[in-house]
């Protein structure tokens, strides 16, 4: 990164809720902007509900059906779905508003493509919400959520993502498995290029 040509030009880096390339994209690239990666900030979300679920109920956390329903989007359940879903909820109150409290952090997750205006109006009624995750067992959540806050707010206007990246990481992923891992560094990076694909320039570094 220090011999990166033109990393002066850089202006938005898109990443997941790392800390450590946090600070690597700061040191590196002063002229960027930090914009949350959107999939991992919902995941992150998501994963820390599950947790809160297996606190309080081990045992309908093991359910794969309410499994499925927890974790997806509230708005796109089907009607049975949501009595489903509501007739387990409503036997434990603080894990249904444990809940339905995710699904709105979640609604303002999804918000792209904003309007500054619109932003700066949505931003009073997303503090507030992680204020009240921060009186509630998702403590650590909103801790989390307030160090990230302005990649997070972010994320309402740009529409870009790490969608590539993580695609390509896959690849690479799949191509060292299949070989078995490889031994000669320069043979995977020649594969790495004809799969992911390339210029036809071949920089040495």
């Amino acid at each position: 990164l220090k011999r990166l040509p033109g990393k002066e030009h850089v202006r938005v880096i898109v990443m997941d809720l790392s800390e450590t390339y946090r600070r690597i994209a700061q040191q590196y690239f002063p002229n960027a902007l930090i914009v949350a990666d959107r999939f991992h900030v919902i995941r992150l979300v998501n994963q820390h509900f599950l947790k809160l679920w297996q606190q309080h109920d081990p045992e309908g956390r093991k359910n794969r059906g309410l499994l499925s329903l927890m974790r997806r989007h509230h708005w796109k359940l089907t009607a049975q779905q949501k009595e489903h879903l509501h007739q387990y909820l409503t036997q434990s109150p603080v894990l249904q508003a444990l809940y339905f409290a995710k699904q709105q952090l979640n609604g303002f997750l999804v918000m792209k493509s904003l309007k500054a205006k619109r932003a700066k109006q949505m931003l009073p009624k997303f503090l507030a919400l992680i204020g009240q995750f921060e009186q509630s067992p998702a403590k650590a959540l909103a801790a989390t959520l307030t160090s990230w806050l302005e990649p997070i707010v972010r994320m309402w206007r740009f529409t870009k993502s790490n969608g590539i990246t993580e695609g390509f990481h896959t690849k690479m992923e799949m191509l060292s498995r299949r070989a078995y891992g490889f031994r000669n560094f320069e043979n995977y990076r020649m594969r790495v290029l004809a799969q992911c694909g390339w210029n036809g320039v071949i920089n040495r570094v």
